[in-house]
C-alpha cells in the first residue's frame, strides 16, 4: 500500500480546469518529483493533497484511507505537511517563533519539548541558528526557505510537501539548500517535491513524474526521465 495515492483526480480554480485525471502515488521513504511548466498543475496538485484546493473528482488517499473531502487541518492532524510556493513565513515573528509554529498540529506536546526540537532544527539549518531570535522579514530569500522547511518538519510529518523550493534562489543557495534535502532524506522523511529545477530535482528524486496542462504525461526513474528526449529538451535543456 502506498503512503500516498491520487486515482484520476481533477481539480478546478473557478471554472478553469487545473487537474484533469491525474493519478499517482508516492511510497513511504521515497523522494517523488513533479516536474513541469509554470500553469503545468504541479502547485495545484500539492494544494489538493493537503486540503486547499477541493479535488471535483477522483480520489485521494493517505495511508490507505480517502482524505479527498478533508480539510486542510485535518489533514495536516493525520501527518501531512505542506511547505508553499513563496515561503509564507511570518515576518514579524522571530525565526524561533516562526519554526515553533510548526507544531501546532500537534496538541499536547509539553512546551520544553518543542523547544528542543526547534533547537534540533538549527543543528539541520545551522545558517538561520544565528538569527533565532530575529524577525523573519529580515532574513534573505534562502535563509527564508530554510526557515519555511524547518517550520513544515517541526510537523513530525509522515509526508512533506515541497513546492518550488529554489524558486528565485542564486544557484550556490540552491546548492546549499539541496544538500539539506538530501540530509533530510537521511532521516527516513518522505517527500513529493515540485521544482522547476529538473536537474536537481532528479539527483535527489527516486521517481518523477511530468505534468503538462494538467495531465501526467511521463512517469519514471530519473535514468529514465534523463533518457527521455522529449522531457530532455522541454526541461533539462536538450542535454
Amino acid at each position: 500500500m502506498a503512503l500516498l495515492e491520487l486515482r484520476n483526480v481533477s481539480s478546478f480554480y473557478g471554472a478553469v480546469r487545473a487537474l484533469e485525471g491525474v493519478s499517482l502515488h508516492v511510497e513511504a521513504g521515497e523522494l517523488v518529483t513533479l516536474l513541469g511548466a509554470n500553469g503545468a498543475g504541479k502547485s495545484t496538485t500539492l494544494k489538493t493533497i493537503s486540503g486547499l484546493v477541493p479535488a471535483a473528482s477522483g480520489d485521494v488517499l493517505f495511508e490507505g484511507k480517502s482524505i479527498a473531502r478533508s480539510g486542510p487541518e485535518a489533514i495536516a492532524r493525520l501527518g501531512i505537511s505542506h511547505v508553499p510556493e513563496g515561503r509564507r513565513i511570518f515576518p514579524g515573528l522571530t525565526v524561533r517563533e516562526n519554526i515553533l509554529l510548526g507544531a501546532s498540529n500537534r496538541r499536547g506536546v509539553p512546551r520544553r519539548q518543542l523547544e528542543e526540537e526547534a533547537d534540533r532544527m538549527f543543528g539541520i539549518f545551522p545558517e538561520i541558528q544565528p538569527f533565532a531570535k530575529a524577525l523573519g522579514w529580515t532574513l534573505s530569500g534562502g535563509q527564508q526557505q530554510m526557515l519555511a522547511v524547518a517550520r513544515g518538519l517541526m510537523a513530525k510529518p509522515k509526508l512533506l510537501l515541497l513546492d518550488e523550493p529554489s524558486l528565485g534562489l542564486a544557484p550556490l543557495i540552491v546548492q546549499n539548500l539541496f544538500a539539506t534535502i538530501r540530509e533530510i532524506r537521511t532521516l527516513g522523511m518522505t517527500i513529493l517535491l515540485v521544482e522547476q529545477n529538473a536537474n536537481m530535482a532528479l539527483s535527489v528524486a527516486d521517481r518523477g513524474y511530468v505534468l503538462e496542462t494538467g495531465h501526467i504525461t511521463v512517469e519514471g526513474t530519473p535514468k529514465e526521465l534523463l533518457g527521455n528526449e522529449a522531457v530532455r529538451a522541454a526541461y533539462l535543456g536538450g542535454h
